[in-house]
């Protein structure tokens, strides 16, 4: 077995620029094999597809990450055999530490060392999954919009919808009474169902200040361990090195406590696991609304569990108001999450398979000119 090299160091020398500077900010995943398809060098986005740091990757052979017959081992025994660069379109990877994923995939020979090959893979669905979380965004304004229009539209009637109801009361027979109450009831029901609905209004925006998200986390995991989640095993894995979040504390702990709410709800009664990650990524920016400025999102939260998954059908309107699988839900909360993390500047995205549905947060880091 060759030796394994650690994911370089990035450095520059003089005015040239360490190659693994280059590669670690690309967001391609880049894993280079020797002659025995030993992994020698992974990229920063190779390490985020495996869900595992170079030092556990490199050494190791490609087939404990992949299937053998994977079509990406032709690829590289092709590019090895021929000396040619050859590339696939299309292919599926669906396995434990991946996910099911779509990418387009490249094998190039290195001249220098033979029998070694450089793998690039490429996800397709990086660009509808920034759609998807743009669209969640979008829906969560048609939310606002609604927030609105019912406070004034339904919440002023309704009252004096009660207050008729209530004078009736007082000159109909005791039969009679029990619809009035009724009426009360139920014009005391939907008020409440509005007013949760005005969390979505327009308010005036929220002070936002750096917020360590592991503080946030681990608040969510003591409320989670007491309360809704105390059967479901919870385990952490934490990047420390992470920068602040430029963020809200108390909004943001609305929004991972209801992912890990979901989660908990949606893991088996035995052997129920969810699990919470943080990392640091390159390479996702998002334009700010109304200037040309582009936010980087390096900040990656993951709440993953091993539930049944989510129904293909429900995928495309997850993030819309209403929607839910819960059979008592009122399909409220993904769409607060999508509104916050709107707000925050950041996206949301999932992946979901039976026994591994991941949703991931990405989140701005404290930068120069922040005012808090």
């Amino acid at each position: 077995m060759g030796k394994a090299t650690a994911m370089f160091r990035p450095r520059t020398t003089g005015n040239t620029m360490d190659s693994s500077v280059v590669l670690g900010a690309l967001a391609s995943s880049v894993i280079a094999v020797d002659g025995d398809n030993i992994i020698q060098y992974v990229n920063g986005s190779a390490e985020q597809l495996f869900q595992s740091g170079a030092s556990y990757l490199c050494g190791r052979i490609i087939t404990d990450l992949l299937p053998a017959d994977s079509p990406v081992m032709s690829l590289i025994a092709q590019a090895r055999d021929n000396a040619l660069v050859v590339s696939e379109y299309g292919i599926s990877l669906d396995t434990p530490r991946t996910g099911h994923r779509t990418v387009t995939a490249q094998a190039a020979p290195i001249a220098e060392t033979p029998g070694f090959v450089v793998l690039s893979l490429h996800e397709q669905s990086i660009a509808l999954k920034i759609g998807g979380s743009l669209a969640s965004r979008n829906a969560a304004r048609s939310v606002t919009a609604m927030a609105a229009m019912l406070a004034h539209e339904v919440k002023n009637p309704l009252s004096g919808i009660r207050g008729a109801a209530q004078l009736l009361e007082t000159g109909v027979s005791e039969d009679d009474r029990v619809l009035t109450r009724l009426i009360v009831d139920e014009a005391d029901r939907i008020v409440a169902l509005v007013d949760r609905m005005e969390v979505f209004s327009d308010k005036p925006p929220v002070d936002r200040a750096p917020i360590n998200i592991h503080q946030v986390l681990e608040h969510v995991r003591r409320l989670a361990e007491n309360g809704f989640g105390r059967n479901v095993r919870i385990v952490e894995n934490y990047d420390p090195s992470l920068p602040p979040v430029f963020g809200n504390r108390d909004q943001l702990i609305q929004v991972f406590l209801n992912l890990v709410k979901n989660a908990a709800e949606a893991v088996p009664q035995d052997g129920g696991e969810i699990i919470i990650s943080t990392a640091y990524q390159h390479g996702v920016r998002l334009a700010v609304a109304g200037s040309e400025t582009r936010r980087h999102l390096p900040l990656v939260v993951s709440i993953q569990d091993n539930g049944p998954g989510i129904p293909e059908d429900l995928r495309q309107h997850l993030f819309d108001a209403f929607v839910t699988t819960k059979a008592s839900g009122t399909g409220l909360g993904l769409a607060l999450v999508a509104k916050i993390v709107g707000d925050h500047g950041g996206i949301v995205e999932f992946d979901s398979m039976p026994r591994r549905t991941i949703f991931r947060v990405m989140l701005p880091m404290v930068q120069e000119g922040d005012e808090f």
